[in-house]
């Protein structure tokens, strides 16, 4: 929660409007009535304004961090990062720097964002130098915002925030 804020519906973000980081494009997509915070039987952007923090915390936990199976990441550093950069980018965006970066550190991973049984051990393998890793991932991170920004240019009103997420 510590990147996230309360209710913002910004005209240039995609994911429409949103609270705590839970996007209203996200609770939707999920095709289930997880986001149906107000109890009207719809998921809109009443439900966004209506989430409490436990909430949201819920909704990241069965959308983003037990599908990304981030408690099998020993290192609790990799894990956060991770975790936090799919609830941004993606879970599986997320996973394919994870892969790139466990390369760029000696384990032969293809980037496919699939977390499978090779990325984990892979990841795994680097506790020793988690924090290397990480370096690493936040570099491809500020890139991969950076390439964004390229091909987009009305997200640039995102840049300042997505550098210091990299950066996290």
């Amino acid at each position: 929660m510590e990147h996230e804020g309360g209710y913002v519906d910004h005209p240039n973000d995609p994911g429409g409007a949103t609270k705590y980081g839970m996007s209203l494009r996200y609770l939707r997509r999920r095709g289930d009535l997880l986001g149906d915070f107000d109890g009207d039987g719809d998921v809109d952007v009443h439900d966004i304004r209506a989430m409490t923090e436990p909430q949201a915390k819920h909704a990241y936990e069965i959308g983003f961090w037990g599908p990304n199976r981030l408690n099998s990441v020993k290192s609790q550093l990799l894990a956060n990062k991770i975790f936090d950069m799919a609830v941004n980018m993606g879970s599986k965006q997320a996973w394919r720097l994870a892969q790139r970066a466990a390369t760029r550190h000696g384990q032969e991973l293809v980037d496919d964002g699939i977390v499978g049984r090779k990325t984990l051990a892979a990841m795994n393998a680097l506790l020793d130098v988690d924090y290397d890793v990480l370096a690493t991932l936040r570099e491809l991170q500020r890139g991969f915002y950076e390439g964004i920004m390229e091909q987009k240019p009305d997200l640039r009103a995102f840049r300042l925030g997505w550098l210091r997420r990299a950066a996290f």
